[in-house]
This record gives C-alpha cells, sequence and structure tokens, in this order.
C-alpha cells in the first residue's frame, strides 16, 4: 500500500510517522520539503523501556513525551501517517497520548 506518497507534511504543519514492530513503536516529526526528523520518541529509549505496563500503554507514553518534545522544538500541529497500520491498538494509544500532550491532529 503505498501511503508516504499520498500523506505529505508541510513546515507548518510536519508529518507524525509512526513505526511499528512486534516489540516496540517508534514516533518520528518529519519535515518533508527538507526529508528531516525534527523531533522523535520511541519504546527503545531507557526512559520509556523502563517503565512497567503493556504494548498499549507504553504506545500512549510513546505519544506523551513526543508531544513534549514537539511543544519545546516549536510544532503545535502535525499530519498523522499510520503507515498502513489500523487506526486499533497501539497506534491509536500512540495518538490519544499525541493529543493528550498537546499535539493538534
Amino acid at each position: 500500500m503505498r501511503v508516504r506518497k499520498k500523506v505529505r507534511g508541510t513546515p507548518e504543519r510536519p508529518r507524525l510517522v509512526v513505526t511499528r514492530s512486534l516489540k516496540h513503536i517508534v514516533a518520528q516529526i518529519v519535515d518533508d520539503t527538507k526529508g528531516h526528523t525534527l523531533v522523535s520518541a520511541s519504546t527503545l529509549e531507557a526512559s520509556i523501556r523502563g517503565e512497567e505496563g503493556r504494548k498499549t500503554e507504553k504506545s500512549h507514553l510513546v505519544g506523551k513525551v513526543l508531544a513534549e518534545r514537539a511543544k519545546a522544538a516549536g510544532i503545535t500541529a502535525v499530519v498523522f501517517d499510520r503507515a498502513g497500520y489500523r487506526y486499533h491498538g497501539r497506534v491509536a494509544a500512540l495518538a490519544n497520548g499525541a493529543r493528550e500532550g498537546g499535539l493538534e491532529f
């Protein structure tokens, strides 16, 4: 499925990309015009990996951490790119955590 071609970010509204594996989830905010990652958060980070809870709960935490870092970088609005994953479970938990943290989709 060609999703990356359809969802584009701009400097005013960069793209929030979700990448999921069986154990981990990675979220990046990317400026597509420059091709640079502006902010990222992942369950591979020591601060998040040490937290107790299930994968869905950790995904929610990744969304909150990403939103905090985005606000510190001056990003308030993003375009959500779920990369072909269903908006369900860990992907939805990450999105809800980012919204709670203050990001606007």
